[in-house]
């Protein structure tokens, strides 16, 4: 027997693609695609697809840059997160209505595309948050600017390392520097 000519029954196949791939509303007989259901009955759904999350965000995002962080124990941040990254972004020239800023914790949506898309991001700043776990096809390394899907990605220790730590402020910084030309 071949792999490539294996038959399998109609049960089983149907059990294995349980998730409907097909609006029957848009087929004449849906009782073709779907055994059981009759034509003009209810639309078929798939309770595992998600409806638009229900985003919190801090910031206006007017310029398309995303910052996430990740705080079990804060809506956002905690203040004094929240005024080093005010502070940082005040040196590139930006504000808090230039951004969204988004907890980790907050996410629903485990796409990374789809997070790109709903915030129209140019430019994502990960802080503490590593981009494999994010979603993203690629690592990289702290401070490494990485472009992918079209936008350009920084990965940094989370803000509460980097504000105690001369060093990794300085890392930051020229990473900054190089992505918004400053």
């Amino acid at each position: 027997m071949c792999l490539n000519n294996i038959k399998l029954p109609p049960s089983l196949v149907a059990s294995l693609y349980s998730n409907v791939l097909i609006d029957p509303t848009i087929i004449e007989d849906p009782s073709e695609v779907f055994p059981g259901k009759q034509a003009g009955s209810e639309k078929i759904t798939d309770p595992e697809l998600k409806q638009e999350p229900d985003w919190k965000w801090l910031g206006s995002n007017q310029k398309g840059i995303l910052a996430i962080v990740n705080h079990n124990t804060a809506t956002h941040l905690p203040d004094e997160e929240l005024d080093f990254l005010t502070n940082l972004l005040s040196a590139c020239r930006l504000s808090i209505g230039d951004v969204a800023i988004i907890n980790k914790e907050n996410i629903i949506e485990t796409n990374y595309k789809n997070i790109l898309a709903q915030f129209n991001s140019r430019v994502v700043l990960l802080f503490g948050v590593d981009p494999i776990k994010f979603g993203l096809p690629v690592g990289f390394p702290f401070f490494q600017i990485q472009n992918v899907a079209g936008c350009t990605f920084l990965y940094s220790p989370a803000l509460e390392e980097i504000q105690n730590d001369s060093l990794l402020k300085s890392k930051l910084w020229v990473s900054l520097r190089t992505i918004f030309k400053i």
